[in-house]
């Protein structure tokens, strides 16, 4: 059984039995992959915080026909979000892994979907502010899976705000001028968007709300 290596991005993990998880990764080359990480709960040795959401690094483990969990056998973290975040971001950190789950297809390779969950691991290590990124990182999502509707409802300034974002790097969101309502007024707008094409409520989205009481 060969041992794949890939760069990847870390989305979720979950219990599994007394020590184990299993850990959703997104990989450059080979599509979105489950795998069971052993022993991941009772030892931080071989994975230390390297199983975070977001997390982006160097996977290796093992596949085997007909079975749908892979083995993971190591994870070497190269760069996190949780680096440089406060309580804020904290939240917007598993929203973005949610999503990018939810609408990436097991085991289909999308690099430019990998990318911009990438993209958005640096970014928030960079200290882009994360309401005008979240809002950017939305716009891109649902553009990519094609299914970005332009709401004609939409102020003057959150279709400004829209436009310059289909031209900007994330890291230069911080340089924009976008007040606080008019990026209320576009996240209404992309999460009904989301919710209408998911069918459900996020639980990243439901804790972004507690968050805000």
């Amino acid at each position: 059984m060969p041992l794949y290596t890939a760069d990847a991005l870390i989305l979720r993990t979950y219990k599994l039995g007394e020590s184990d998880r299993i850990v959703v990764f997104l990989t450059r080359d080979r599509g979105k992959k489950r795998g069971v990480a052993k022993n991941a709960r009772q030892s931080r040795r071989r994975f230390g915080g390297a199983l975070e959401p977001l997390t982006y690094g160097r996977v290796g483990y093992v596949e085997r026909e007909r079975r749908e969990l892979v083995r993971l056998d190591y994870v070497e973290q190269l760069r996190s979000p949780l680096s440089a975040i406060d309580g804020e971001a904290l939240g917007y950190v598993s929203y973005f892994a949610e999503l990018i789950d939810e609408w990436a297809p097991e085991a289909d390779p999308n690099e430019t979907l990998f990318r911009l969950g990438v993209s958005m691991t640096d970014a928030i290590a960079a200290g882009v502010p994360i309401e005008p990124l979240a809002r950017y990182f939305e716009y891109w999502l649902l553009r990519l899976q094609g299914v970005y509707e332009v709401d004609r409802r939409l102020s003057d300034e959150a279709q400004a705000f829209l436009g310059t974002a289909r031209s900007l790097s994330p890291f230069a969101l911080g340089a924009v001028a976008v007040s606080a309502g008019v990026l209320r007024e576009i996240e209404a707008t992309h999460r009904a968007l989301i919710a209408m094409h998911l069918e459900k409520d996020l639980k990243s989205v439901r804790v972004l709300r507690e968050m805000r009481r």
